[in-house]
């Protein structure tokens, strides 16, 4: 079975380097989750995050490990994900690209895979979570950066 995965892009009112701003720091946008509960910093590179997901036939509180792998500035950050609640490990990212001097194409990304002997059970309940959140993540960030349009 494919690792579940997702991908989400969305157009921001806002320019790359206020995207930037915005991103690097994941303390800004991990309580946008879909199901946020909590974040706990590490250090510069390592926080936990813990959220309430709903997986259709259930609600379950999930513990990950975060760490940071990649800041590039001013397009990407990407991250590795290891579960601390289940047998979960997997990465993501986001991508901005300047569309001009007032707008950014963001792009959110996201792979999870169940391990163990929960494996196939876990991934075919997450091939709809992953999309689901990815998309729902992207969107929030891209409302808390995007520039209200004069009428």
């Amino acid at each position: 079975m494919r690792m579940p995965t997702g991908t989400y892009a969305v157009d921001v009112e806002a320019p790359l380097e206020q995207v930037w701003r915005f991103l690097k720091d994941p303390a800004n946008w991990e309580p946008l989750m879909t199901g946020y509960i909590g974040h706990e910093i590490i250090n510069e590179r390592e926080s936990t995050w813990t959220f309430k997901g709903d997986l259709g036939i259930t609600t379950k509180l999930i513990k990950l490990q975060v760490n940071i792998k990649e800041l590039a500035e001013p397009s990407k950050i990407a991250f590795q994900l290891s579960g601390l609640s289940d047998p979960v490990e997997g990465a993501g990212r986001f991508e901005a690209v300047s569309l001009g001097e007032t707008s950014t194409r963001l792009t959110g990304f996201l792979e999870i895979r169940g391990q163990g002997f929960m494996a196939m059970m876990m991934n075919s309940v997450m091939k709809e979570f992953v999309p689901k959140n990815v998309e729902s993540l992207t969107k929030a960030v891209a409302d808390k950066l995007s520039v209200p349009k004069s009428q």
